[in-house]
């Protein structure tokens, strides 16, 4: 018994040591005013939406982005639906999307019955191929859906002129790119709708939330109208639309102004940690790394993924599996939408290809970026994963 008893416990010393010893793939920093201005949110009373940090929020990024308007809202995928409803996108309606991105755009769409049409990705950024938009246009299209991938923002200039030429909205998904510049602008200025997400793994966070911006007056009366189930102005409980509950909590919103006040050292802290592991991995003929800058952007590194190259003989999954056994946490990159089972049920993307989407979700996957990481745990990531790709 007393021999059970002590391997027991050396068993569950083990898997505890394992577990201080993992280093996490996310592991954000809240050590600016966050603490207080959660404590005036209970001090206060006012925990729900009605608070005053919501609005200094919602006024604060969208300066910060330079757009007139933000509406929070609690968490970026919601955010995405407010946007596709205010822009009066409806059943039957086309909107030109990347494959390759997270399920929430193209959701949010068939929610709305409208049909998501798919350009696949460019190899070298993991962005959307710009140079497929086009051909894809019909008499059905109402918009173009941008998402910007990973730390790189799509190149929008050809974008805008395709949309003003065909009189097109733009819906700029900048979920991942708080504090990216396009060119001299930031991200999430170019969509007649955009919208951002603050989980946890954001440049700034909310715990979960997100926020919708726009320059157009009606558009974000409308956004706002939609976010709180369409009361009336005129009269409380009298609905002349169904909307939705997608408020954002005072709570939320004092993490994210503590937050937003630190995005400029987030962006330094990003950045250089995407140089060390560039100057540590690039060595290594087994893996594509992000590009570091193009033309119109340098990279903000929202993660720093890594694309095995074809000759080698494991995919993203295999090598995954294989640095969690040695503690580095991973994630993999997106499943394209042309591949995802729930869409397939529902009749969309019969018999479509896209290679290169497809490759990337095969063999790209992310290393721990997050901006808690010390650099001794940034030098044994790169340590342990020169030694899996041996």
């Amino acid at each position: 018994m007393f021999e059970l008893c002590l391997e027991k416990n050396k068993s569950f010393i083990q898997k505890t040591k394992k577990l201080e010893n993992f280093i996490p793939v996310n592991r954000p920093i809240l050590k600016g005013n966050e603490k207080k201005y959660v404590n005036e949110c209970i001090e206060s009373g006012w925990i729900s939406s009605e608070g005053s940090f919501v609005k200094r929020f919602e006024e604060k990024f969208a300066t910060y982005v330079e757009r007139r308007f933000g509406i929070a809202v609690c968490n970026g995928s919601v955010a995405l639906d407010v946007a596709i409803n205010a822009l009066g996108i409806k059943e039957g309606d086309e909107v030109i999307m990347p494959t390759f991105t997270i399920i929430s755009c193209a959701a949010a769409l068939v929610r709305a019955g409208a049909i998501p049409v798919l350009v696949d990705s460019d190899p070298i950024t993991w962005n959307m191929n710009v140079e497929q938009i086009e051909k894809n246009i019909t008499e059905k299209t109402k918009a173009i859906m941008v998402v910007h991938i990973y730390g790189l923002p799509v190149d929008l200039d050809p974008i805008l002129n395709l949309a003003k030429k065909h009189k097109l909205k733009i819906i700029e998904d900048a979920a991942q790119m708080h504090g990216q510049n396009y060119k001299s602008k930031k991200c999430g200025s170019f969509g007649d709708v955009s919208t951002f997400s603050f989980y946890p793994n954001k440049h700034i966070t909310t715990g979960e939330g997100g926020m919708v911006l726009t320059d157009d007056e009606n558009l974000s009366e409308k956004c706002r109208s939609l976010r709180n189930l369409c009361f009336k102005k005129e009269k409380r409980f009298v609905h002349d639309e169904l909307g939705f509950n997608f408020r954002m909590t005072n709570i939320q919103a004092a993490l994210g102004l503590a937050q937003l006040e630190q995005i400029d050292r987030f962006i330094d802290v990003k950045r250089e940690m995407g140089k060390f592991y560039t100057k540590n991995l690039k060595e290594n003929l087994n893996i594509d790394l992000p590009l570091e800058s193009t033309n119109y952007a340098q990279n903000i590194y929202w993660v720093y993924g890594i694309v095995l190259n074809q000759q080698f003989k494991f995919d993203a999954e295999n090598i995954m599996q294989k640095l969690n056994v040695k503690g580095i946490g991973t994630r993999p990159f997106f499943w394209c939408m042309h591949e995802q089972p729930v869409f397939k049920k529902l009749g969309f993307f019969k018999n479509q290809k896209f290679p290169i989407a497809e490759n990337l979700a095969r063999r790209g996957f992310y290393i721990p970026s997050g901006l808690g990481l010390k650099r001794t745990e940034m030098e044994r990531v790169c340590s342990v994963l020169k030694e899996v790709l041996r």
